[in-house]
């Protein structure tokens, strides 16, 4: 019958191929099998601080966590697929949204605090803002002096 064929995985497969004018293999050439799961992230630096933005498309706020640990910021996201799911009707023929968690740590100084760290999360985008801090200075090596 040729009716599947035409409305089932092939046409699907057809226009989840179709050619884009982007660079589709960069992010499987910079992180192989784990593509999907990488956190995409932009970095702005200002004159008294720092705003990240982090792609977390399909996310819901209290799906991520950020920690500050030993200077590292590190942001979490973990989520499952909709339970619903299961009682909608048809067969599933192809499945591309993602269910489990990533993680990704930036080295953001051990100077800088919880409290100074202004979190954002509103359509699909994490928006960190960071103060710049200078790191403390290391105390000068002190000579004394030796008689004789």
């Amino acid at each position: 019958m040729l009716l599947p064929s035409i409305f089932g995985e092939r046409l699907l497969d057809d226009w989840m191929d179709f050619p884009r004018m982007d660079f589709p293999d960069i992010d499987r050439k910079l992180y192989g099998k784990h593509a999907a799961n990488v956190m995409k992230t932009d970095v702005h630096e200002h004159d008294d601080g720092y705003e990240v933005d982090i792609d977390l498309p399909g996310f819901k706020k209290d799906e991520i966590n950020l920690s500050l640990e030993n200077g590292y910021l590190t942001v979490n996201a973990a989520k499952g697929l909709d339970k619903e799911k299961k009682d909608r009707k048809g067969k599933l023929i192809r499945q591309e949204r993602y269910a489990g968690s990533m993680t990704r740590s930036f080295y953001v100084g051990e100077e800088i605090t919880e409290e100074e760290i202004k979190a954002k999360f509103e359509n699909g985008v994490l928006q960190l803002s960071l103060p710049k801090k200078e790191p403390a200075k290391v105390p000068e090596k002190k000579l004394i002096a030796i008689e004789g």
